[in-house]
């Protein structure tokens, strides 16, 4: 499909040449024009035309003259160069292996989850290499997950983000105080961390943190909680499954030349477009409970629900967490070097309450609850006795085999199939598989009667991805801006 930025933003400052104003006869570029970040924070866009474009981009399918493919580059998330090899500009290996975001993330609508044919073979972001071939020793195969709600857990993990430094800041004050050492257990919205010891030189000692890396960011996102925001899962995977490098990391500021990739085009995605994308992906609405129809059905679901709390599940699978602020701001706080950050550009802010504020409930204090069914932390799910989950030889960004974020379950009636990979085609097998951590819980669930396991399972199939089309039209209001 062509794009149709320009007319989404008509009278924006967009960051392309006048060479762009006038449809050209035979162009099968599908990026014909760029948004500018600076005109989206001076509000050149309301917020539903600034999801629109968001959600154009998110659908095209771009072609070598956008900038597709990166003959010279890498999938690392460093910007790494490599020799020359002739690499064609699309290949199912390490990638480019998509032509579109849409392309893999489509059920039941663009942002959604992806069948087990769009399965990507990738390596840990800090692997520099690429490669052709599908051998575990060299990748990872990983299967497309949902982004529907992703901007509510994107804040629900800066909050408690902040809560753990807060924690830490806290127990090095004491420790300098005292001159001893303190123990701090950490916690965020009933979730426990671990205990971190700081000492009074200043040192802080993580070996007993847990489900979280040392830096105390909790990071929501991929199946290992590796990646801190939206924003800097939308730069690598544009470079890694497309071959469309961002600006802000592989433009001048970080690699000192314009088109890093060697393809001969320069400025593929501008800030503009990375914020679009980033923010179409942040205000897809949260999945809901969907009760059948039939009475029978329904009756099983809510006895599921029960027991799936019985059996211990929600240890882990935490019903829902309360978040203090539904407003999405761009760029995120916590982003890493190499994707946009506060103080590098104005903070574009948008209230979720205003999009689909009517599907949110709150609880006494005011503050969302959002009903994601997870802790937003990493476990081990894996064991002897089950090692299914275990199945990668390598490991990514440092996190043990066995270990992986607790998926959230609110939409997983309409994910199938299950699995880091995607190899698992039924909840049943799904749960079937668990280890570690999750060992008893597993355990609890063989042990129900069969009638009980599968009022389970019904209550996990009303768990769904309901689309509710387009942003409401008449929400003129421009997106905020924060200094």
């Amino acid at each position: 499909m062509r794009s149709s930025i320009l007319g989404l933003a008509a009278g924006l400052a967009l960051s392309a040449g006048p060479a762009f104003a006038q449809p050209v006869v035979g162009d099968e570029r599908t990026v014909r024009g760029h948004l500018d970040h600076a005109a989206l924070a001076e509000g050149a866009l309301s917020v539903p035309a600034l999801i629109d474009a968001g959600r154009v981009l998110f659908s095209t399918r771009f072609t070598t003259l956008d900038g597709a493919g990166r003959p010279l580059a890498t999938a690392s998330e460093v910007p790494t160069r490599r020799p020359e090899t002739g690499t064609p500009p699309f290949f199912r290996t390490s990638g480019p292996d998509a032509n579109a975001c849409a392309g893999c993330h489509i059920q039941p609508e663009a942002g959604g989850a992806g069948d087990f044919t769009a399965n990507a073979f990738v390596a840990p972001q800090d692997i520099e290499y690429d490669f052709d071939s599908i051998s575990p020793d060299l990748s990872m195969e990983r299967g497309t997950t949902a982004l529907h709600g992703s901007g509510l857990l994107e804040l629900l993990a800066r909050e408690m983000t902040a809560d753990l430094h807060a924690q830490r800041a806290e127990a090095l004050a004491q420790a300098r105080e005292t001159g001893q050492a303190v123990e701090m257990p950490l916690e965020s919205k009933g979730v426990p961390f671990g205990v971190l010891t700081a000492l009074p030189s200043g040192f802080v000692d993580t070996s007993q943190v847990a489900g979280v890396h040392p830096d105390l960011i909790v990071k929501p996102f991929s199946q290992k909680a590796v990646t801190i925001s939206l924003r800097q899962f939308t730069v690598t995977a544009l470079n890694a499954h497309h071959g469309m490098q961002a600006v802000e990391r592989f433009g001048p500021h970080w690699t000192g030349v314009a088109d890093f990739d060697g393809d001969g085009m320069a400025e593929e995605m501008t800030e503009g477009d990375v914020t679009a994308l980033t923010l179409f992906q942040a205000v897809l609405p949260p999945p809901v409970q969907v009760l059948p129809d039939d009475p029978i059905l329904a009756a099983a679901a809510a006895r599921g629900e029960a027991l799936f709390g019985q059996a211990g599940c929600a240890a882990c699978h935490r019903p829902a967490l309360p978040l203090d602020t539904p407003i999405f701001t761009e760029p995120g706080p916590y982003n890493p070097a190499g994707t946009l950050r506060p103080g590098e550009a104005p903070v574009v802010a948008v209230d979720l309450r205003d999009l689909w504020g009517d599907w949110l409930e709150t609880d006494d204090q005011g503050r969302v609850l959002v009903r994601a069914f997870t802790d937003l932390r990493r476990h081990r799910i894996a064991d002897a006795e089950t090692p299914h989950f275990a199945n990668e030889v390598i490991t990514q960004n440092f996190v043990p085999r066995d270990q992986f974020r607790t998926a959230p379950l609110w939409g997983v009636g309409s994910t199938a199939p299950y699995g880091h990979r995607g190899d698992l085609t039924t909840l049943r097998e799904a749960i079937l598989m668990h280890g570690g951590d999750a060992a008893d819980s597993r355990r609890a669930f063989e042990a129900l009667s069969d009638e009980d396991q599968a009022a389970v399972i019904e209550f996990l199939l009303s768990l769904q991805i309901v689309p509710r089309g387009p942003v409401n039209p008449a929400l003129d209001r421009r997106a905020e801006v924060q200094p």
